[in-house]
Order: structure tokens, then C-alpha cells, then sequence
């Protein structure tokens, strides 16, 4: 014999039924095998998870402007380097020749500049004398045009010498800046995470200029690149907090702040991604450019809730009383029903929640009070609740 009794409370349901306590060995192998936790009130924390790589803020990719053979290297890994410091040298030889060819190119532009110079001066004085000339009306009109003409073109003949002296000045000053680019410099402060090539190594700038080394700007504050699934997306904004964790210090537990969320879109096997990311301290050098970083992200919390661990609302005890289906089919998305243990038997009561974590959940109503016992699988317990068996339902 059982008894069944439905009460409303305040719009929510408790269901509250009975079983005779004698029962004969067939019906104790069916009593319930659960494992119990307490409800508790405190500090719920609302994450989304992801995965990302960690890297410099400032990374540099130094290359070569101009193609040679490596003559000799003055940083290496994990070198410090100021900005302006040579890194390393090309060899200088053919550059060499090449500027003192264009000097000599300036030289000879401007020897021919002064030649025309000197001959439109020439041509100036001769018009001087045939115009004075022709105030006597000793010299023809034709012979003075012909004064004029040449005087022009040896302007003309100026300027075109200016310019070949200017071009020839560029292509000196081209040259010298081709030298000059045989030493490699250090374009900003850091370390040098990257070398790529050696002594005696040819590079070739001839279409994009080939990678030399790469400096990390300051090691000691790093970003996570974290991809974060596009349902979670909405709750991630810049300035929550986050915490993760590396592989190489499986106790330790890091913290950052999400600093932007970009709004390119990663598409991989139909799944739609955002970059997030993250900023990080790492005074103590303890974080390398590349871990991999499991990210939890902050996105709400909430103080001094009712909560239960989330595996109280998956519990489903075996039997389950026929009159319990009707009002589990009854639930919609954000009730549940959570099983309280009392004196000698487990009673359901259709809760709210709301706000969940990875392990616990807030719930509400209005017959939860702090403190009251909870029942949960009896598997998979990782935290140690007590396992009990023999509860009858009431």
C-alpha cells in the first residue's frame, strides 16, 4: 500500500508520496542506491570555456631588404637586444662596388653639367657680341636668330644635365641605403624567440623579404588567442576575467583579462568561431610564446545563492513512482526536479534554476532552505558524498 499526496505551493510543485516501511528481501533489491550532498548558499561563477595559444603582445619578424650571403650573426635564441643593435651582417662586397660605381656615375653627371654650364655661358656671350653688333647693322637678322636658338638649347642642354646629376644623386643614395641594409638592426627591444638562418646562408629579397628573426617585444605581458564557439559568444565582453591553465604547471592556476573580442568569424567544419582575446601578466617569465592555454572565462557570478552540484538534477531514483512521470513531463526548460533526503525516504521538488557553472547550479523555491540534504548518482562522485541504499520514498 502507498499513498500519494499533491500539494501547490506559491506556483510550485512538491510531490509527496509513501511507502509502507516493511518490505520483503525482492523489494529492498529495489530501493534506491543514491549518493547525498548538502545544499549550500555562497558564490556561483558562470564560465565559458576554450582553448587558445599564448604569444608575445609585440612580435616582430625581422627580414632583409636586400639579398646576399649571411656574413655574420650577433644575436641568437633567447637574446636580448635593444632597438638599433646589429643582429646581424650581410656581406657588404658587391654593395660596395655598387656605390662606388654610382659615385663615379654622380661624378662624371656633374663634370657634364658643368660643361653645360660653361657652354651656355658661351652661347650668352656670343648673342652679347651680335646684338651689339647689330646696333651697327653689321650683322644679319639671320645670323642673330641663329645667336638666340643656340643660347636656348644651351639652357635647354642645362637643365637636362641638372637632371642627370639628381638622378645619378638618387641612384648613389639608393646604393648607400642597400649597404646600409646589410646590417640587420633590432627594430624594437626584446628577445629574439626565432633565428632562422646561419652563416654562410644566401637570402634572397627578390619578391618579399625573407624572415631572418623574430623578437617578442616584452615577454613579461603575453596574449591567448582563445576561440570561443559562437553560442557562447554573446556573454564574452573586454574586461572579464579570466583563468587558465597550461599543461607545464597543472597546479597552478594563471589569471588575464579579456582585452577584444574580434569580429572576424572562424568557419571550420561548418562551426563559426570568434577570436577572443586575452592579456596576461607574466612577471616571473613562468608562461613560453605557444602553450596551450585552457581558458575559463568569467561571464557572470552571483553571491550568496542556493546551489546544487548539477549531477542532483540528473538524479532519477530506481523505481521511479508512477506519479512522478506526469509531472516530469510537466517541466519546462528551466525547472527540474531535485530529490531531498528526509528521516527515511527521498522527496521531489520541482525547482527553478537559473545561473549554472561547470559543477553546480542555483535553484530555487520556496521549500529550499540551506542545509537541506540533496541526492545524487551514485556514480561518478568525484568529491566524495556519502553512498546510501534502503530509502523508501514518502
Amino acid at each position: 500500500m502507498h499513498r500519494l499526496a499533491l500539494t501547490l505551493r506559491s506556483g510550485m510543485v512538491a510531490l509527496v508520496g509513501s511507502f509502507v516501511l516493511s518490505c520483503g528481501p525482492d523489494e529492498a533489491q529495489h530501493t534506491p542506491v543514491f549518493a547525498t550532498s548538502e545544499l549550500q548558499r555562497g558564490t556561483l561563477v558562470a564560465t565559458v570555456s576554450a582553448t587558445g595559444s599564448l604569444s608575445p603582445l609585440v612580435a616582430v619578424q625581422v627580414g632583409s631588404e636586400v639579398s646576399g650571403t649571411i656574413q655574420r650573426l650577433h644575436a641568437d635564441f633567447n637574446s636580448r637586444v635593444k632597438s638599433g643593435e646589429l643582429i646581424a651582417e650581410l656581406g657588404p662586397s658587391l654593395f660596395q662596388a655598387k656605390v662606388a660605381q654610382a659615385e663615379a656615375d654622380l661624378e662624371s653627371a656633374l663634370a657634364s653639367q658643368e660643361k653645360a654650364h660653361v657652354q651656355r655661358r658661351d652661347a650668352q656671350r656670343q648673342l652679347d657680341r651680335l646684338l651689339g653688333l647689330s646696333k651697327r647693322h653689321v650683322v644679319s637678322d639671320s645670323d642673330l636668330d641663329a645667336a638666340q636658338f643656340a643660347l636656348e638649347a644651351a639652357r635647354a642642354e642645362e637643365r637636362v644635365r641638372a637632371a642627370a646629376v639628381g638622378q645619378r644623386r638618387g641612384a648613389l643614395t639608393l646604393t648607400q641605403v642597400d649597404l646600409r641594409n646589410t646590417r640587420i638592426l633590432a627594430p624594437i627591444d626584446g628577445v629574439v624567440i626565432s633565428r632562422n638562418v646561419d652563416v654562410g646562408q644566401t637570402v634572397a629579397a627578390s619578391l618579399q623579404a625573407p624572415i631572418l628573426f623574430v623578437i617578442a617585444g616584452d615577454l613579461e605581458r603575453m596574449q591567448i588567442e582563445a576561440e570561443v564557439d559562437e553560442a557562447f559568444i554573446a556573454g564574452v565582453a573586454p574586461g572579464q576575467s579570466v583563468a587558465f591553465e597550461v599543461f607545464a604547471y597543472p597546479e597552478r592556476r594563471f589569471q588575464g583579462r579579456v582585452a577584444q573580442v574580434r569580429l572576424d568569424p572562424i568557419v571550420e567544419a561548418g562551426v563559426v568561431k570568434y577570436n577572443c582575446i586575452i592579456h596576461v601578466d607574466n612577471a616571473d617569465l613562468a608562461l613560453k610564446p605557444g602553450m596551450t592555454a585552457n581558458v575559463a572565462i568569467e561571464v557572470e557570478r552571483r553571491e550568496k545563492v542556493l546551489r546544487v552540484p548539477n549531477a542532483a538534477l540528473r538524479f532519477v531514483p530506481e523505481p521511479l513512482p508512477e506519479e512522478v512521470g506526469p509531472l516530469r513531463k510537466g517541466l519546462d526548460r528551466r525547472e527540474a526536479i531535485l530529490w531531498i533526503v528526509g528521516g527515511e525516504g527521498l522527496r521531489p521538488i520541482v525547482v527553478k534554476t537559473d545561473l549554472a557553472s561547470d559543477e553546480q547550479t542555483e535553484v530555487s523555491a520556496d521549500e529550499l532552505k540551506e542545509g537541506m540534504v540533496v541526492a545524487l548518482p551514485s556514480t561518478g562522485q568525484e568529491r566524495g558524498p556519502r553512498r546510501r541504499r534502503g530509502f523508501r520514498f514518502f
